[in-house]
């Protein structure tokens, strides 16, 4: 038998306006543009331009009250919508007579491709309609790095299924093997070892080093990628050092990436969140121009408000209208004040992080960096951990000395000798300068590296170490050998 029940359960919700505005909060200066201009095509009640602002201290007085336009009556008050376009109410760094400038668009010069080039030079070859065709395959098949990985079996297959040619793995090895003639020396290898041989083929041998490379390359590949050159060096019978250190600096210098350097390859650039400047020993914070776009509420669309106050008929259709164009204007306001809140919040937590590592600001020196972690600064700024986290996972801020991700500052303690706690960060610089430092002959060990932080005051382990050099990218002290 069926049963009816009566229970009482309490929840939180996060209102559509909270989830937008977390999602606002958490875009990068680069993706804000887009979201802005997507905005701006999906409601005509907001534009771009200049609009008269309240003053920051009154507007984010309480932050509870963000987006409750959205639930007024539906009597519509005029006076909301009518605002003179004068004053901008935020002053950003890249305001100006010349801020026109920064929305130039560079002319982007001509450049052709690698495969561009190599399909060029497969029209020199003297190939009938068939082999040129399996040619174009395999340029095709070309990774942007420049090697072919795709199995010579699957290239087969895709010339018999899209070409509709039977062929061979002999077949297509031998154009294989014309198309590795072309430059860059090294394209189309199928792994590495056979890009450094492709390469070797094309040198002078002088003095026989050539020829003990590529024997090196060939025979100890091996022993080569794991730097064991005293076994080299006994099985080839080269004598000195010296000419070990010739042969394989011919190794060294040649190119593991051939395709690397072609032309579609497109440069991306770090646009900052802040910028951070030191002015004779005062750090003035700014946000990115780009972080304060200009919006401003439809003049026309507010027009259309007063025209109905003024109306005498007010039929159903003038009603369904008028709610329309309250939605578009109520959402245009809150898209306003969303952007404002943002940068409210992206200067507050900001401005703690700078007061909580000062020293480091004043003069970049790493060592100077103190153990922060999420819950200091949120405890500052008096907002949640998962605000903060929003902000320092996707920006960046410009300084005198380099740009840094906000994420770059936060970082875990460790005890030293003393009792004090010192960031995890200032552990990594002196053990990057230790490596920095070392003999490469004979590189140190993780348990020297140990030794040597005990030795200045760091409490720490073996593993910790490995886990830090790890994290720095840097190879084990048998990798960082060098002749």
């Amino acid at each position: 038998m069926q049963k009816l029940s009566l229970s009482q359960t309490l929840s939180q919700k996060l209102s559509p306006q909270q989830i937008q505005f977390i999602k606002l909060l958490q875009i990068p200066t680069m993706e804000l543009d887009a979201r802005i201009e997507e905005e701006l095509e999906v409601n005509p009640a907001l534009e771009e331009g200049k609009e008269e602002e309240d003053s920051p201290d009154e507007q984010y007085e309480n932050q509870e009250d963000f987006g409750d336009d959205f639930n007024k009556s539906e009597d519509v008050n005029v006076e909301d919508y009518i605002r003179d376009d004068d004053i901008s109410g935020y002053k950003m760094q890249g305001d100006g007579a010349n801020g026109d400038e920064e929305d130039r668009e560079m002319p982007i010069p001509m450049t052709s491709t690698i495969i561009d080039s190599l399909m060029s030079q497969l029209g020199f070859l003297r190939l009938d309609e068939r082999q040129h065709t399996i040619g174009m395959q395999l340029i095709g098949s070309i990774d942007t790095d420049g090697y072919i990985r795709r199995d010579l079996d699957s290239i087969v297959n895709d010339l018999a299924f899209s070409q509709n040619i039977d062929t061979t793995i002999e077949e297509v090895e031998e154009i294989l093997f014309k198309v590795q003639d072309f430059d860059p020396p090294g394209i189309a290898a199928r792994d590495l070892q056979e890009c450094l041989m492709l390469q070797l083929e094309r040198k002078e041998d002088l003095n026989g080093h050539v020829k003990l490379a590529k024997q090196i390359v060939s025979e100890y590949f091996d022993e080569f990628t794991k730097k064991h050159y005293d076994k080299i060096q006994k099985k080839l019978g080269i004598e000195s050092d010296e000419e070990l250190k010739e042969v394989i600096s011919i190794i060294t210098r040649l190119n593991p990436k051939p395709g690397g350097a072609s032309g579609d390859v497109k440069t991306q650039y770090l646009n900052p969140d802040f910028i951070l400047v030191n002015n004779n020993g005062k750090l003035e914070l700014s946000l990115n121009s780009k972080n304060a776009p200009e919006l401003k509420v439809s003049r026309s669309y507010s027009e259309m408000l007063q025209t109905y106050d003024k109306s005498s008929k007010k039929d159903k259709k003038m009603k369904e209208a008028v709610t329309f164009v309250k939605q578009k204007l109520d959402a245009a306001k809150w898209f306003i004040d969303a952007i404002k809140q943002r940068q409210h919040t992206l200067l507050r937590t900001m401005n703690a992080i700078i007061q909580f590592q000062y020293d480091f600001f004043l003069d970049g020196d790493e060592s100077k960096l103190r153990p922060m972690i999420l819950k200091d600064i949120a405890t500052a700024i008096n907002m949640d951990i998962s605000t903060v986290s929003r902000v320092a996972n996707s920006k960046s801020i410009q300084t005198e000395f380099g740009i840094y991700q906000l994420k770059y500052f936060f970082s875990e303690g460790i005890a030293t000798d003393s009792g004090e706690d010192v960031s995890s960060r200032e552990v990594k610089h002196f053990l990057k300068e230790f490596i920095d430092n070392e003999d490469k002959k004979k590189p140190l060990s993780d348990d020297k590296l140990e030794k040597m932080l005990n030795d200045k005051g760091y409490n720490i382990a073996r593993r910790t170490v490995a886990k830090y050099r790890e994290q720095l990218n840097i190879p084990v002290a048998r990798l960082r050998k060098e002749l």
